[in-house]
């Protein structure tokens, strides 16, 4: 995860994704509070998703951005660290917005076990608030 320092200050609202090939987990959240709230997943796949993440990011005007990005428990890269990189990268490119990458292993299997009926959702809240604990 990016560190404290290099979020500056003046970032106050972000918005997460629980990147997924067909499914992308959405939250807001603030610095102030240090608290995440669920959004509706967007069920959509390459470019279509980045629609929905159009709508998204002009309606809540985050100040940044939030992905999680999944390792396997040892901490190495698989074919999803890569997806969920790349998907980070085009974020940037088509919205001007600072993308923090955070470490999400097991943040599904965090909210599947917290009975989450949107484990996207729910993962992308996870992020986000682990996220926002690492800020000073």
């Amino acid at each position: 995860m990016t560190g404290p320092c290099a979020v500056p200050a003046h970032f106050q609202t972000f918005l997460a994704l629980d990147f997924g090939l067909v499914r992308t987990g959405v939250a807001t959240g603030n610095r102030l509070l240090h608290s995440a709230t669920p959004q509706p997943t967007i069920a959509a796949r390459g470019d279509a998703r980045f629609v929905h993440l159009a709508q998204r990011i002009a309606h809540w005007q985050p100040d940044a951005l939030v992905i999680g990005v999944p390792y396997h428990p040892d901490g190495a890269s698989h074919e999803n660290t890569g997806r969920a990189l790349r998907f980070g990268r085009r974020l940037r490119g088509r919205f001007g917005l600072q993308v923090f990458e955070v470490d999400e292993r097991y943040s599904t299997t965090e909210a599947l076990a917290g009975g989450a009926r949107d484990a996207d959702a729910a993962s992308a809240c996870i992020i986000l608030e682990q996220f926002l604990r690492g800020l000073a």
